[in-house]
């Protein structure tokens, strides 16, 4: 594969990482922005929700209060006076029936603030309008639903609200109950159509029978009232009538502003308010801890509590709500809460997703550099084969020329009737064909141990003798290279289950490449000792040596040291593979220690046959 090709695959390959990196970046960053907005609108939501509980709270406690000193004011008049007491009563009971229609009003206040928060665009109609254009299957397609939007006054920002109303009138149904009804439409994403719509039903604002009940009553208190004041006889008489005995919307009025004057810390429970914040963060799936203040209309009341940095206090985002919403004129209070670490809860809210994301990429990632590896192995595997090719052209080459020219001169008459120069020029031939086998035969050896079918034979085989043998036979080769050998056979066990042929050429190919790659005369050392279980043939050389990047590559196939311009060191790169591969199947294995320029030592271990020194 050419270099340009590389560099265009690692380029299209980097582009799509990215691209992916950045579409997924995208994606995150944008469900973050989602579930910053859903934060935001849980937190507000349970606010309003606490800020409800607490006033509710207070109303209930203050109509125990008042219930009890009416009937202690009862208990005590009753003696005296049998129509107080039935004023009393009464009072009493409008004062129930009040805090039976408030609990009925709260309720559908909680209905529809949940309501609300969950459909901002939910729209009231009518119960006339309910029956007659909805509950009326055959008017359902009069209903006109649209969503108008309006720019708030003073700002960029925009507003909607839902518009329901008929496109032709027909005779109206009354109304057969008073719950209270809203349209929910569902708007198509990203535009104003809408797809479809529900009604959702509410509890009504008030009991219509408890309302009545009331009226009833106070008709009668009045009553009761104008003669206990017919039965005055004097000015303190009626002044004492009047003083504290009568029911309406005078007492309404002084007990809401009895309770709206008293001191703000008075009327909060701060452990009860903030077990409710709690409670209702936890509802909606936030369990982050807070700070929390409460102020009045002129002081902090409830401050925040170890918050040393006023600059990280200010960069936090606060969340208020008014206290006490139902007090005559404005309210009294303000409870405002400070997330720590918001942007926490929020990703960890969206480990869902991060965590599968950060795996692809890695996974990605880690494909890229696996294919990379991959494409300039090949490459390099490609340039070993090359070199291969032009190494086992350049060997075949010399004796099939050597061949040639003996065969010619054979063809000569005179040297044809020579039977010396015949008989020499014979052996010529008969060498290099020898040497052309032995060429052929090592690279068939080569396929057939990674086709993985070369015969391996188990039988005991001396490795002492077998080292001799090998030596003796390169002595010819090493005289010529005017080197020297020493030996230092001293395993007295040296009995191994192996194949005597690729053993030999085994020690054959370790001291040739000692021949080989001496630069100077070689110097030799073939030695062998034995421990418990193992023989170790080593073969040393005092040569070029090797680095320990080379040291890493000697046992790939086509790998060859490289000797710069100089090609004496003839071969194909495939001994020292050969030798690998062979003494890994005999259950052995090989070793090599080098220093560039200071000689390299092949260390090989078999086990022994009996396994004992």
């Amino acid at each position: 594969m050419k270099k340009k090709s590389i560099s265009l695959i690692i380029w299209l390959m980097s582009i799509a990482l990215l691209g992916v990196v950045a579409m997924q970046y995208y994606f995150i960053r944008e469900t973050y922005k989602q579930n910053s907005i859903l934060f935001d609108e849980a937190v507000n939501a349970s606010l309003a929700k606490v800020a409800g509980e607490i006033e509710k709270t207070e109303v209930l406690e203050y109509a125990k209060i008042q219930s009890k000193a009416n009937q202690v004011k009862y208990e005590v008049e009753q003696e005296k006076q049998k129509r107080l007491a039935k004023q009393l009563d009464i009072q009493q009971q409008i004062e129930k029936l009040r805090l039976q229609q408030y609990m009925a009003y709260q309720k559908f206040k909680d209905a529809e603030e949940s309501l609300k928060s969950t459909f901002p665009n939910a729209a009231p109609i009518y119960n006339w309008f309910y029956e007659t254009y909805y509950r009326k299957k055959s008017n359902r397609d009069l209903i006109e639903i649209t969503v108008e939007f309006e720019q708030l006054p003073g700002s960029t920002m925009v507003d909607n609200y839902t518009n329901v109303s008929a496109k032709k009138e027909v005779p109206r149904i009354e109304a057969k109950d008073d719950s209270m009804r809203y349209v929910i439409p569902h708007i198509e994403l990203g535009s104003r159509n809408i797809n479809s719509y529900q009604i959702a039903t509410l509890p009504p604002r008030g009991d219509e029978g408890i309302a009545l009940k009331i009226m009833e009553l106070n008709a009668e208190l009045k009553k009761l009232n104008f003669e206990f004041l017919a039965d005055a006889k004097n000015v303190f008489d009626t002044l004492a009538a009047i003083g504290g005995k009568k029911a309406g919307v005078v007492e309404d009025v002084a007990a809401s502003m009895e309770m709206a004057n008293r001191p703000l810390e008075q009327r909060l429970n701060q452990a009860l308010l903030e077990r409710l914040l709690i409670s209702e963060l936890a509802s909606r799936d936030i369990h982050s801890p807070f700070r929390m203040e409460i102020r009045d209309k002129y002081r902090l009341l409830y401050p925040l509590s170890h918050v040393e940095d006023t600059h990280a206090h200010e960069k936090l985002t606060p969340y208020s709500t008014a206290l006490f919403k139902g007090d005559i004129g404005e309210s009294t209070g303000k409870l405002t809460i400070y997330f720590l670490n918001k942007r926490a809860v929020i990703v960890d809210n969206m480990s869902y997703l991060i965590l599968p994301t950060l795996a692809l990429f890695a996974l990605l990632i880690g494909c890229f550099a696996y294919t990379l590896s991959i494409v300039f192995r090949q490459k390099k595997i490609s340039e070993m084969k090359t070199d291969f090719i032009n190494n086992m052209t350049h060997e075949f080459k010399t004796p099939v020329a050597t061949i040639m020219i003996a065969s010619e001169s054979l063809r000569d008459p005179e040297i044809a009737t020579n039977e010396a120069r015949v008989n020499k020029l014979a052996n010529i031939i008969y060498d290099e064909n020898v040497r052309l086998g032995s060429h052929i035969e090592r690279v068939l050896n080569i396929a057939k141990l990674e086709k993985e079918n070369i015969k391996i034979e188990r039988t005991e085989v001396e490795i002492n003798p077998l080292l001799e043998n090998v030596l003796d036979s390169m002595q010819l080769q090493l005289q010529k290279a005017e080197g020297t050998l020493t030996t230092e056979l001293l395993a007295e066990n040296d009995t191994v289950i192996g194949d005597e042929l690729h053993l030999s050429n085994v020690f054959f190919n370790l001291v040739d490449n000692a021949i080989k790659y001496s630069t100077a005369p070689p110097n030799i050392t073939v030695k062998s000792r034995a421990n418990k279980s193992n023989i170790i043939i080593s073969v040393s050389d005092k040569g070029m040596g090797m680095t320990r990047e080379q040291q890493e590559k000697i046992f790939d196939q086509f790998y060859r040291i490289p000797t710069g311009n100089v090609h004496n060191v003839k071969g194909f790169g495939l001994g020292l593979s050969y030798v690998h591969d062979i003494i890994k199947r005999l259950d052995g294995k090989i070793q090599v220690k080098s220093e560039k320029d200071k000689g390299t030592t092949f260390e090989v271990t078999l086990p022994l046959k009996s396994g004992k020194y």
